[in-house]
């Protein structure tokens, strides 16, 4: 059961990553229409498809750099960039956005399971009207999932669980037994085998405590749209919302990661500021402190792909912060 309960907290961190917007959306800077003239891009262009990026400029110790992961990927799927082992054989250090470790700590699992369902006795049938509720219902019955289990837990949980591989959630948890991986564990266990310090730029709680932030209703209604896109493509023959994300990621298409989040039609733009800007907001002065410390030695900072692109991406607001950062090809 603890495996379970690892699993879901690692894909809700996945959802909270903004790594995986749920709908495809434009990419940024495509339209032709005519607009006055805009101030200075800091942002990645959509021709910067690159995961790895390299951190320099004035009062920068040592260069250090910056990767954005996809927290669950098939196993037929993952790569390894290029740079990206030889930056982390520079690096003294590997930050990611939780330490990968407090997953399988069982204090901070005890903290999920008390914090996994809604207040009081609401349930998902309390936020959806009668059909939408069957469509989610349904939707999770298919999985094999028993859906009686589930409607009392908080709606964004449910919504990370869509388009995931549901042998891996039936299996326990264990990434490697559902054929698929992750880039946090990955790291993190190149990390200890080579010494690195591993550390975190937020904790558990603080993401939890998210979940927290955006109103049930608001969440049910996330959930009843991501189904439909996922039910949606599947019944069409098309790709599903995982191999969407996961079409972009090999792409390294970080400026159309970004325009996803931010698509109206996901319903999580309403909500970008709290799930996004913010938080790189406040890495930004932390990543900033380590690079810059008078004998700070090379860095790793591993982070959900995401949080990369856009002119409130952690790429722009470092940029601005008069650093150069370039991708590594």
């Amino acid at each position: 059961m603890n495996k379970l309960f690892s699993f879901l907290a690692f894909v809700a961190i996945a959802l909270l990553a903004a790594c995986s917007p749920k709908t495809t959306a434009s990419v940024a800077g495509t339209s032709t229409s005519t607009a006055p003239a805009a101030a200075p891009s800091f942002g990645p262009g959509v021709n910067d498809t690159s995961l790895l990026w390299r951190i320099s400029g004035p009062g920068v110790a040592s260069e250090s750099y910056l990767f954005g992961t996809i927290h669950i990927i098939p196993e037929a799927d993952y790569f390894l960039p290029n740079g990206l082992v030889a930056s982390l054989n520079d690096a003294d250090e590997v930050i990611f956005e939780i330490d990968p470790r407090d997953m399988s700590d069982p204090g901070m699992l005890m903290s999920l399971m008390t914090r996994i369902n809604m207040r009081g006795d609401t349930s998902l049938e309390d936020l959806l009207t009668a059909e939408e509720y069957a469509t989610v219902e349904g939707y999770f019955s298919k999985m094999g999932l028993p859906f009686f289990l589930l409607k009392r837990m908080k709606p964004l949980f449910l919504s990370a669980m869509v388009g995931q591989d549901m042998d891996l959630l039936q299996g326990g948890g264990d990434l490697s037994a559902g054929g698929s991986k992750s880039y946090e564990f990955e790291l993190t266990a190149l990390a200890e085998k080579t010494g690195k310090e591993i550390g975190g730029l937020e904790t558990m709680e603080f993401q939890l405590s998210l979940f927290d932030s955006i109103p049930y209703g608001a969440q049910a209604k996330m959930l009843h749209k991501t189904v439909l896109a996922d039910a949606g493509g599947e019944n069409a023959g098309a790709e599903n919302e995982m191999e969407k994300v996961v079409a972009l990621y090999k792409r390294k298409a970080i400026a159309e990661m970004a325009a996803g989040f931010s698509d109206e039609e996901t319903g999580v733009a309403r909500f970008e500021e709290l799930l996004l800007t913010k938080r790189n907001e406040n890495w930004v002065p932390q990543i900033m402190t380590k690079i810059k410390a008078t004998d700070a030695a090379t860095k790793l900072f591993a982070v959900g792909a995401g949080h990369l692109g856009g002119e409130k991406g952690v790429i722009a607001l470092l940029r601005k912060e008069g650093l150069t950062v370039e991708p590594v090809y």
